[in-house]
């Protein structure tokens, strides 16, 4: 599959995700509302999308600046194939 170039695709991809998430939460609100489901609904999605900048900004920013993951398969394979520091020979002290 080819990169995703199109500024205007982007945008429109971004605005899909959002419409996506918001319609998809209020259907579940509106399903059973009760102000607790919205607070763990709340927290819910806030805490994937710290661990999606985990995955993706901060593996590549503080972790290992050599790698770039283009989804969240590609950080699990990358997590499951990592070896302890040390164990590679990149990390030998001379």
């Amino acid at each position: 599959m080819r990169d995703l170039q199109s500024t205007k695709a982007m945008w429109l991809k971004a605005w899909l995700f959002l419409l996506i998430g918001l319609l998809s939460a209020a259907l579940l609100l509106i399903e059973n509302w009760s102000w607790r489901q919205a607070l763990l609904l709340m927290v819910c999605v806030w805490g994937f999308c710290r661990f999606y900048f985990f995955a993706f900004y901060v593996i590549q920013r503080w972790v290992d600046d050599r790698y770039r993951f283009s989804g969240l398969f590609d950080f699990f394979r990358y997590v499951i194939s990592r070896k302890p520091r040390g164990q590679s020979g990149d990390d030998r002290e001379v």
